[in-house]
């Protein structure tokens, strides 16, 4: 199985400076490719091949007065932004065809250097290196200072250098790992997710909603008022953006900590979990958008999932459509739709219920019912990739988190 292992940089400005080079010429290799297909597109031409594209935007480019400077940052940064762009198509025309299953996606995007992300990609061809000292040696970059968390459990087979929103910088090694399944226990669990409570299972626990945002909706209210209020293109703007993008990347990474927190315990303690397929989207479009935003139910479910399928569980989904809410856990009857303010009901077998604990049993009954009922994973699909896992280095002060990922690929 591949993970991915994130750590903090510190570059020093010369190597910054240098980094912001490689991200505008990866950049600018990106867009020209999409520009030179968007072209031929238009001038009904034929498809543009990708070792044409590489020989037109890249090795020809460098040789023009224009495009010289490609030249000053490794060739093979240039070559992974080239694989992006083609990865991003192969992916649009699999959508279009129906051989994409999920949202229809969009055809790739002109890249810009206002993008609150920017990364390169160093591949085994960079010959990138990770030295005794403890600093990583990038090409035509140089030893760069890395936070050790943790210790890589394998050779790299490739690292991604990531700028944030917030000026932050971090390496992220793609690895081999072969993980031991854990020992098998007796207990499954199913989970219903809300708002009020962020989980509650199928053995009455219930999980209060931290509710991350709203805690930090008054510092993030005061800190874009003062943007608000400064010159557009002025210093002061630049700096107060930056502090905009801090408060909102602690946010993130304090909710990230928690919720994988959180998902271990449960993969550990269950030998099956299952939950609901919630339509994240839809709800995103209605008067509680923002309260879903902030509880982060779909990368929790894949938390959940990735590490079931990393440590040998069982992992399912409910079909949304199923009437967890309205439906007896003990009788099976199907009521008619209830309100959101009605949080326990009484079954006329006899039986009261409490709303959110008796989905959790139906989640589980109906995940269980399922998977004996087909011997394998509910809707079984390829494993998704977890972005991050922050955590707080217990040698870094708080105002440097370190920020460490471990996601499957």
């Amino acid at each position: 199985m591949q993970l991915r292992y994130n750590y903090r940089l510190y570059p020093d400005t010369a190597q910054r400076e240098t980094l912001a080079r490689s991200f505008g010429c990866a950049r600018v290799v990106f867009n020209d490719g999409l520009r030179l297909r968007q072209q031929a597109r238009e001038a009904g031409e034929k498809y543009v091949s990708d070792a044409e594209l590489s020989k037109r935007i890249i090795t020809q480019a460098k040789t023009t007065p224009e495009r010289a400077w490609l030249g000053e940052v490794s060739s093979v940064v240039l070559q992974q932004a080239l694989a992006d762009l083609n990865v991003a198509y192969r992916n649009f025309f699999a959508s279009v065809t129906g051989k994409r299953k999920g949202r229809k996606l969009a055809p790739p995007r002109f890249r810009s250097r206002k993008d609150n992300r920017q990364a390169i990609r160093f591949t085994k061809n960079s010959r990138f290196k990770v030295l005794d000292n403890g600093r990583l040696r990038l090409p035509k970059i140089g030893e760069v200072p890395v936070r050790w968390s943790r210790s890589l459990p394998s050779e790299a087979s490739s690292v991604t250098v990531i700028r944030d929103a917030a000026g932050r910088y971090f390496a992220s090694f793609v690895v081999q790992v072969t993980d031991a399944a854990l020992p098998p226990v007796e207990s499954e669990i199913g989970i219903d997710l809300g708002l009020t409570h962020f989980a509650v299972m199928s053995d009455g626990t219930k999980v209060a909603a931290p509710k991350f945002l709203r805690r930090a909706a008054r510092k993030l209210k005061r800190l874009q008022q003062d943007l608000s209020r400064k010159q557009r293109g002025s210093n002061r703007r630049k700096k107060a953006v930056v502090k905009v993008a801090r408060a909102h990347t602690h946010v993130a990474d304090t909710r990230r900590d928690w919720q994988h927190k959180l998902s271990t315990s449960i993969v550990r303690d269950n030998q099956a979990i299952y939950v609901e397929d919630l339509c994240v989207v839809g709800l995103s479009r209605t008067r509680l958008a923002k309260s879903v935003h902030d509880a982060g139910w779909a990368s929790f479910t894949g938390m959940l999932e990735y590490k079931a399928a990393r440590w040998g569980r069982t992992f399912g989904r409910v079909d949304r459509f199923f009437p967890s809410t309205r439906m007896c856990s003990d009788c099976g009857r199907v009521n008619e739709k209830m309100a959101l303010n009605v949080r326990a009901w009484d079954c006329p077998c006899g039986a009261a219920h409490d709303r959110d604990v008796n989905a959790a049993k139906n989640v589980k009954a109906a995940g269980q019912a399922d998977f004996n009922a087909r011997r394998a994973h509910v809707r079984p699909a390829s494993v998704p990739a977890a972005r991050n896992e922050a955590g707080t280095h217990p040698d870094t002060a708080r105002s440097t988190r370190s920020v460490e990922g471990i996601s499957v690929l």
